[in-house]
This record gives C-alpha cells, structure tokens and sequence, in this order.
C-alpha cells in the first residue's frame, strides 16, 4: 500500500519534488517537497485508494472506534468518506471556536469516553495534529489515535507525538515517496540522499543545491 499510495500522490502531483528549487513554507522553513493531498478528491481512482486505505488502517489499528474526527480544513473530506465507509459517525474540529452561534470548535455530536480516530491528511512537525488531539480530550473523548495519508517522519514530529501520547498511521511517508519518485524519474537517485538529510534536520539548508 505505501508504494501504491506514493505512486498515485506522485502521478496527480500531490506530492511534488522540486530540491533544487525549494519551496518556502509558511514557518520559513526552505522544503525541496510541496504536498496538496486535496488533490485527491478530484482523482477518482486515487480517491478510492486513499479512503479505503484509510478504512483498513482503522479496521486494523482502531477496530474499537465509535467516530471519526477530521482536521480542519484537510482531513474533513477523507473523514466523511472513510466514515461512510466503516459506516461511523464523524464530525471535524475547527482551528479555533467560532465567534457566533453556539461558539463551537468542536462539530458534529461527540459523547463523553466516545473512542475517537483523528483523521489528518499530511503530519510534518505534528503542531496542528497534536491541537486536535488536545481539543478532544478536553470535550472527553477518549482519542485511540491518528490516521493519515502521508508524513514526513520528522524527528520534531515524532517526539511531539510520543509526548501528546498518540500514535498515528500513514498510509505513506517521506522516504517511501522519495524512493519511489527516484525510481519513477521524478527526482535523479542522487538526490534521495539530500531530501533524507532536509527530513532528519529541516533547518540545516546544506542540500539545497547539492552543497556537501
């Protein structure tokens, strides 16, 4: 499945290496990847790989699951088609409470020591993840885990996680996609090598253009 999965993000370009022109993302971070996992939903076929992917990393993982919670604005979409699948309830938690009618960050019923799955579509330094997973607790829910569509496996990510204890699954990650866009001629061989390096520390910038 992660091969799959890294192929179908790589052909509608969801996921898209560019190492010697890298991106700029929105914390300052320079990244040689752009991921756009919405592009799903407009790639029937893939569409179907990513939900019933998710669906059977719930059936494994979270086979006591009561409801799905899906990550304002991404995981909404996969949460209600996973949710149809498995024939669950779900509902998504907003970034912030709204400002009118009944002020909720939290949508769509949630009972107390409900056991919830967070539905994420891409985990990089797991901040925002992690906020969903706060904000859950704090209604009373009893939160099982994650599940995603891609993570990049970095090492702030992963001890937040293991901090927040809370495990999450990934139908893909980082290395996976750069092995296999090497393979498939997106990116030269060579370059596998630096988009590891940029993963393990993202602010120390010696990849970009080859630099040793």
């Amino acid at each position: 499945m992660r091969e799959q999965i890294a192929r179908d993000l790589l052909k509608i370009g969801a996921v898209f290496f560019r190492p010697d022109e890298p991106f700029l993302w929105a914390s300052g971070i320079k990244s040689p990847v752009y991921c756009d996992n919405r592009l799903t939903l407009t790639a029937p076929d893939v569409r179907d790989h990513v939900e019933n992917g998710l669906a059977a990393m719930i059936r494994e993982y979270y086979p006591n699951a009561e409801a799905l919670m899906g990550t304002s604005t991404a995981g909404i979409a996969h949460a209600a088609i996973t949710g149809h699948l498995l024939h669950l309830p779900m509902g998504y938690v907003r970034s912030g409470s709204k400002d009118h009618g009944r002020k909720n960050r939290i949508e769509g019923k949630l009972e107390a020591g409900e056991k919830v799955v967070v539905v994420e579509d891409l985990i990089s330094t797991g901040g925002s993840v992690i906020d969903v997973v706060d904000a859950l607790r704090e209604a009373g829910a009893e939160v099982l885990g994650i599940v995603s569509i891609f993570t990049y496996g970095m090492k702030r990510g992963l001890e937040r996680l293991a901090s927040a204890q809370v495990e999450n699954h990934s139908l893909t990650d980082f290395d996976c996609i750069a092995r296999v866009a090497a393979d498939e001629g997106y990116i030269r061989p060579e370059d596998v090598e630096r988009l590891l390096r940029f993963r393990d520390n993202p602010s120390d910038e010696s990849w970009i253009g080859g630099k040793a």
